[in-house]
């Protein structure tokens, strides 16, 4: 059985750290090889290389994972239980 507060704090900071994997990535390589338009599509309203963009792209990086941790471990919990799994 999986504790829904550690996943989803686990999960939280995972994305949250990379995000800001990603920034740095987009800062070392050649703009072709950015992330920027991705990130610009599943985070509502980021703008690269602002730094309100990057806190907001932190914070809904966070989110996402959060997210993911709560939706995710109630069904893992739900069927490790109805299939019996150890």
């Amino acid at each position: 059985m999986l504790n829904i507060k550690i996943m989803t704090w686990s999960l939280g900071t995972f994305t949250a750290f990379s995000f800001i994997l990603c920034i740095g990535y987009g800062l070392v390589t050649p703009e072709s090889l950015h992330m920027h338009r991705f990130l610009e599509q599943v985070l509502p309203a980021f703008k690269w290389l602002t730094v309100g963009g990057f806190f907001l792209g932190l914070i809904e990086s966070f989110i996402w994972g959060v997210y993911i941790g709560l939706v995710f471990t109630p069904i893992y919990n739900f069927f490790s239980r109805k299939l019996g799994a150890n």
